[in-house]
């Protein structure tokens, strides 16, 4: 059995909060430089080149890539060998969301009820889903998410005789209506089965692939290309003021459902996408 300190997890989730809000993805902040060589409206061009620019500035000088340092979302894989030793490991998560959003500077986002809208100060709690998993090994997933492409995301409880055509049509119509507001060029996470809650929780997943990752099945695989194209047809372009770059990437995540449904969840990652993995 592994012992893993409280003390531990608190260090690695606050270095975490400051760097996942720093610091670009290396695979975002490469296709990112990509779209700018490719894309064909000179405004779009500029765009992401100053995209990129912010990045090179918020790495330098140790600031927030964006002043929306996001909820902290968590995904979580805790081997069955691992004992936590001083605490809670949820109060440890949140210990480190409370401890870097303060160090960091970061922006604190959350209230504490949706109705009456009282800061709780400090950024926390934060959102973890949590796996079992087998071995000795904790995983830990952050990936901080603005409001603005949340607003943006859609959940559709699609019938089974809607087929591949209502997937598409459903995420279309879900990025044409997303428009600037995601904060362009987005990252479109899809989840697609399980039930209303599960196919929400594949599509979060679905922003923290590697961004050139396909799907295992060659056939979401191949879906997974086909959007990309036709939202890219869209020409909604970077920061919605038109241009060939309206998504880097579309990732399909699935799972078995019900004979009689077909749920789909939509889930918009910003331009910036953001998330960071320790292996403690």
């Amino acid at each position: 059995m592994k012992i893993v300190h409280f003390s531990e997890i608190v260090k690695a989730v606050k270095t975490m909060c400051i760097e996942a809000n720093y610091y670009l993805p290396e695979d975002i902040y490469d296709a990112l430089k990509q779209s700018e060589r490719l894309e064909e409206s000179p405004i779009g061009k500029d765009i992401l080149k100053d995209i990129c620019i912010n990045a090179d500035i918020a790495k330098e000088d140790h600031i927030p890539i964006c002043q929306d340092t996001g909820t902290a979302v968590f995904f979580v894989k805790l081997g069955q060998e691992v004992y936590i030793e001083g605490g809670l490991l949820e109060e440890a998560i949140n210990e480190g969301v409370r401890q870097g959003y303060e160090e960091g500077h970061l922006r604190k986002s959350i209230v504490e009820n949706p109705l009456y809208r009282k800061n709780t100060g400090d950024n926390t709690p934060a959102i973890i889903h949590y796996e079992i998993i087998a071995g000795e090994n904790l995983e830990i997933l952050i990936a901080p998410k603005g409001g603005g492409s949340e607003n943006m995301s859609k959940v559709y409880m699609l019938t089974p005789s809607q087929g591949i055509e209502g997937v598409k049509k459903a995420v279309l119509e879900a990025v044409s209506f997303a428009g600037p507001n995601a904060c362009l060029p987005v990252v479109v996470g899809i989840g697609i089965g399980g039930n209303f809650e599960k196919c929400a929780l594949l599509a979060k997943k679905a922003l923290t692939r590697d961004i050139e990752s396909s799907n295992e099945d060659m056939r979401m695989a191949q879906l997974e290309k086909e959007l990309l194209k036709e939202i890219n047809n869209l020409g909604i372009g970077p920061q919605g003021l038109g241009g060939t770059t309206t998504a880097l990437a579309v990732h399909i995540e699935t799972y078995p459902c019900h004979i009689a449904s077909m749920p789909l969840a939509i889930n918009m990652g910003c331009h910036v996408n953001r998330h960071k993995q320790v292996r403690l």
